[in-house]
């Protein structure tokens, strides 16, 4: 017996909702990271919708909601915060967190249960940076992952071009011109050599 058409209309709604207002969308999300010698790191991020930059990264080995709510308020200073705030089912994503959202004029939306789909910008910056750093690298403790996440998204938001954004970084990286032909390409390293900037040569 064939299976039952999916009805594609809600995710084409949502995506279009997504879309029209991502000017107004942050979100946020763990990940967590294995290290040497057992145990785990819990790294949260905060990324917005509108040209992707990861407005807070920071890593913990005990989440609470109170260090959620200062990544928070870290993340979101004076009248910079969005209207929305997209999170998973997270144990820490309670209490305090919401109420320092609302306090902030932010309008707290928890996805369902096994829904990552409806955080997917979250979702995709997990893949690619574990795609991108951290499944090359062994982690040593908390300030060497501390490190690298800060080197990362400094890449990630100067050097990194995304498909999304038109093959533009986050921050707006300008692209090279050169009045000649056979201009010299120089290769600048990032983390330590694992990414490289291309850049013409002055």
């Amino acid at each position: 017996m064939g299976k039952a058409p999916r009805d594609v209309e809600p995710a084409r709604r949502r995506a279009a909702l997504l879309s029209n207002h991502r000017e107004a969308i942050a979100a946020m999300d763990f990940f967590t990271v294995p290290v040497l010698g057992c145990g785990l790191l819990y790294c949260l991020f905060i990324v917005h919708h509108a040209k992707r930059p990861i407005l807070q990264c920071n890593v913990t080995r005990h989440p609470t909601t109170a260090w959620v709510s200062q990544q928070f308020l870290e993340a979101f200073p004076q009248d910079a915060a969005p209207r929305f705030l997209i999170f998973d089912r997270e144990h820490t994503f309670v209490g305090e967190m919401k109420q320092t959202a609302v306090n902030l004029g932010i309008r707290p939306v928890q996805t369902p249960v096994r829904s990552a789909w409806q955080n997917g910008i979250a979702e995709r910056w997990v893949g690619t940076c574990r795609r991108e750093l951290l499944d090359h690298v062994i982690v040593l403790n908390r300030c060497h992952l501390k490190r690298l996440m800060t080197e990362y998204v400094r890449y990630y938001h100067d050097d990194r071009t995304h498909l999304g954004l038109g093959k533009d970084t986050p921050a707006g990286r300008k692209a090279a011109q050169s009045p000649t032909v056979n201009a010299e390409v120089v290769s600048i390293p990032r983390l330590g050599g694992l990414h490289h900037r291309y850049d013409l040569a002055a």
